[in-house]
């Protein structure tokens, strides 16, 4: 797993924090809402439009590639892709608490970037298959020496990974909530190594995770695992996934959002939303499929198509996930300082009633991971 300091916790498991940035032009104060002790919500709730003049600076780019069994640094790896079919069955269990999710739409997505609905497919050799996963950082120069408020992990023996997005809101009250976010992530990998080998429930993990952790702060929260029946994961606010198979999106996480730029969001104690308000999703997979998942740095600023044509050009220049994901991060900051192209951010924004174009300068964190099949198969 990986956490932006690149220090150890577990074994094999790294944490990794992403620190954000924020360069010239117009900007969203980050987060639009934050819930507070008294349950009330900031004023920051309402969107506000703020001039940055600052200088635009080389940020740095922290990458790791791991497999699932053992950690490799293998550039010339190439995975083995084979035959898929265009559309894939998902199923998506919402779980029902006081402050649920209901009628969640793709947001953002054009519509034939939707995942069909179709019957389950047979997954030959399910037990086989291993996770080879990487991830890239790009970090706010504005946050290097807090350490920024995104975290993520790669559990390689485990088959897992996750992404979380401390709600940047806090620090208009003097809290930094990159820490709760590196302790979310930090639980989530001690949860994930009580779960039974091969069974991980994502579910369980973020609700001991969320129990466990103390710091004041919230943040999004996403866990992703292979399991012998495919990938078995929770969503919970604007950070997610999407799933690539023969070069098509056949998957894409629905973002929860209470309002605009207002995110669904874990707090310590029974603060902010529960867990079980986090969408939970089974979808089976085969080899040669590819998982992107990241916060809100990467999707505000990247259509669906965009990530997926990175992804085949990725593939077809036998780049290994480590890579892959240095290319759609540095893309996706590309499209946040250009304030001439449409964007999903931009979009909802507009739609919203405002008057905004271009890119959203943030964190961003990309976790890339090719399901492949056994080595021993």
């Amino acid at each position: 797993m990986a956490v932006s300091g690149s220090k150890a916790v577990f074994g094999d498991v790294y944490m990794d924090e992403l620190i954000a940035s924020c360069g010239n032009g117009l900007d969203f104060l980050k987060p639009s809402g934050v819930y507070f002790a008294d349950r009330s919500q900031s004023s920051c709730q309402k969107a506000s439009l703020i001039l940055r003049k600052q200088e635009q600076r080389n940020n740095p780019l922290v990458c790791r590639y791991n497999f699932c069994d053992a950690v490799q640094r293998n550039t010339g790896y190439n995975l083995p892709f084979g035959p898929r079919m265009k559309s894939i069955h998902t199923s998506s269990l919402f779980c029902t608490s006081s402050r649920a999710a209901h009628d969640v739409s793709f947001d953002g997505s054009s519509k034939d970037e939707r995942a069909a609905s179709l019957p389950v497919q047979t997954i030959p050799n399910k037990k086989s298959f291993r996770l080879v996963s990487g991830s890239c950082y790009l970090p706010h120069p504005a946050k290097e020496e807090t350490g920024g408020e995104d975290a993520h992990f790669i559990c390689a023996n485990d088959k897992a990974i996750g992404v979380t997005d401390g709600v940047g809101g806090w620090v208009e009250v003097g809290v930094d909530a990159g820490e709760f976010a590196r302790e979310l992530m930090c639980n989530s990998v001690a949860a994930i190594q009580g779960e039974p080998k091969g069974s991980i429930d994502p579910a369980r993990v973020l609700e001991k995770a969320h129990s466990s952790t103390k710091s004041q702060g919230s943040s999004t929260a996403c866990i992703i695992a292979l399991t012998e029946e495919g990938i078995h994961a929770i969503n919970l606010g604007d950070s997610g996934f999407i799933v690539v198979s023969d070069g098509c999106t056949v998957f894409h996480s629905p973002v929860q959002q209470h309002g605009f730029n207002f995110t669904y969001q874990l707090e310590s104690g029974d603060g902010g939303d529960l867990p079980s308000s986090g969408q939970v999703f089974k979808i089976p997979v085969l080899s040669g499929d590819v998982i992107i998942a990241g916060t809100d740095g990467l999707f505000d600023n990247l259509y669906n198509n965009e990530i997926t044509a990175a992804v085949v050009h990725g593939l077809r220049a036998g780049f290994n996930p480590q890579l892959m994901a240095k290319q759609i991060a540095t893309l996706a900051r590309e499209r946040a300082v250009d304030k001439n192209r449409q964007t999903p951010f931009a979009k909802a924004a507009q739609d919203a009633g405002f008057c905004y174009y271009g890119g959203k300068l943030d964190d961003i964190t990309v976790v890339v991971s090719y399901i492949a099949g056994s080595s021993n198969t």
